[in-house]
């Protein structure tokens, strides 16, 4: 997949103030096959990912120099897809590598909303089409949003996130993924308010 990097023009939202260690095992060409993959299943094309670095800080073929530093580990990933042009951005974690799996695992985590066929025309993804950053609060969730974010952060190994689909009716299981997806995300833990306000809103759709 051919990805071009840009700068960073406009951040989507408030930054992050408290962010967190990154909590992945996986190694990053790992990570780059992982979004590779996603990226192939949803016909992307167009692919731009976003990086706080200076125009100087990348070379004539696109890439970033070496040496370059970003001011903030947040990363934005655009794409046109054949569910439409979609937009990803967070700063959730202090290493943009981090940054870029959970983006991979979020996607990852979209398509498995399709494996049993409760969506049909890509619905769970019209709630990207103009994201926020991953910590803002922002516009109602709809129900496989909502499921998205628990199951992602309610997972107790987040490299192997639960499938979205199984909270879905389930109160039981959502239960779970609340308590498991709360012991990371309250301020009280490191988390932010804004995250935990974001969690909140989850458990109530």
């Amino acid at each position: 997949m051919n990805i071009n990097y840009r700068p960073i023009d406009r951040w989507p939202g408030e930054q992050t103030r408290d962010r967190k260690a990154s909590p992945f095992q996986a190694s990053f060409p790992a990570t780059l096959d992982l979004l590779d993959r996603e990226l192939d299943y949803l016909g992307a094309k167009d692919v731009v990912f976003q990086v706080a670095l200076r125009e100087e800080d990348f070379k004539r073929d696109g890439d970033p120099r070496a040496n370059a530093r970003a001011s903030h580990p947040g990363v934005i990933l655009a794409f046109n897809s054949k569910y439409g042009p979609l937009k990803y951005a967070t700063d959730t974690f202090s290493d943009y590598q981090a940054n870029i799996r959970a983006i991979a695992l979020g996607l990852e985590a979209l398509r498995k909303v399709d494996r049993y066929g409760i969506t049909k025309r890509g619905e769970q993804y019209t709630g990207w089409k103009a994201l926020p950053s991953g910590s803002e609060v922002g516009a109602a969730m709809t129900v496989d949003e909502a499921a998205l974010h628990l199951a992602t952060w309610g997972s107790a190994n987040l490299n192997t996130p639960i499938d979205p689909e199984e909270l879905i009716g389930s109160a039981m299981l959502v239960a779970g993924a609340y308590r498991m997806a709360a012991k990371r995300m309250h301020p009280d833990a490191g988390g932010s308010t804004d995250e935990f306000q974001r969690l909140q809103e989850a458990k109530r759709v």
